[in-house]
């Protein structure tokens, strides 16, 4: 049995960055201690989710990769022997910067595996989501990272709602694809609607699984800030779409979940969507 154990850091995200650290590193160890073999944190972990609006200043919480965070990250990974998924606000070392979005992969050996750029950059609504002041979409595709354990890739959030971006990464030979994320209820909505976008939110995550018979690990923040309310629900789901482990809405809390890989196999046998599918995109009107 080819298996995996996942860990996702499940936390609440304060003013200080050196605390926000800390309570990541924890996170981290913990599921370490439980036996997570890769370990994700939520999109942005450093700071309150600072896209409800556009602040100049918050460019400040820029880092160039390789940096601080990677750095210490990188030895608690080389430490612990585990593969993390962490999420930087970066920006380049260009004459005239760039600014992304971006999720590392620091290895085992501490070392940085490979690097994603967010490609669908949210602006609606700008008291929510205001991205697009603060990111330019991803130049570098849908990387896979070839991990002692299994090929993942490391989408960010927004990117949870277009097919392509999982099916691409699929394609690509990702077994897991992470999503990295921040995402909550508008108090100013109706519970309803609030519920329906959560229901929303989870179903199209687990329809990737099965679409591309992969595993999906959707690991959100939690706590309110300004006008969102972060839902939490961090997940797996498998490539049935079952969930196997789901966080609760409204406190920190470390998943642990194990994942055998040999379904996907077994899955793409079964129901082979990737090698029967026959779209052809030059036959479809624009």
């Amino acid at each position: 049995m080819r298996e995996v154990t996942l860990g996702l850091v499940q936390m609440s995200c304060g003013p200080t960055r050196k605390k926000n650290l800390e309570k990541a590193i924890k996170g981290i160890e913990d599921c370490a201690g439980r036996g997570a073999q890769i370990i994700a944190l939520p999109e942005l972990f450093l700071a309150p989710y600072f896209c409800q609006g556009k602040d100049p200043k918050k460019f400040e919480l820029t880092e160039t990769i390789p940096c601080p965070t990677t750095e210490t990250l990188g030895k608690l990974a080389e430490k612990l022997k585990v593969t993390l998924i962490v999420s930087i606000f970066e920006k380049t070392t260009d004459t005239k910067p760039h600014f992304f979005n971006s999720t590392i992969a620091l290895g085992p050996d501490g070392k940085i595996l490979g690097k994603y750029r967010k490609i669908h950059i949210p602006s609606q609504p700008p008291d929510l989501y205001a991205e697009d002041f603060y990111f330019e979409s991803g130049d570098l595709g849908f990387p896979v990272f070839e991990t002692p354990l299994a090929k993942i890739s490391a989408l960010i959030c927004y990117d949870q709602w277009f097919p392509e971006a999982a099916r691409l990464s699929a394609k690509n030979g990702a077994e897991i694809i992470f999503y990295p994320t921040a995402i909550g209820w508008d108090p100013r909505l109706s519970d309803e609607i609030n519920k329906a976008e959560l229901e929303a939110w989870q179903t199209i995550q687990r329809s990737h699984s099965i679409a591309n018979n992969i595993f999906i690990a959707a690991v959100n923040r939690t706590g309110k800030e300004d006008n969102l309310d972060f839902w939490g629900t961090s997940f797996v789901s498998d490539p049935y779409g079952r969930v196997l482990a789901k966080a609760g809405n409204d406190k920190a809390e470390n998943l642990v979940v194990k994942c055998d890989l040999d379904l996907i196999a077994y899955m793409r046998k079964e129901w082979p969507f990737l090698d029967e599918r026959r779209i052809r995109y030059d036959h479809l009107p624009s």
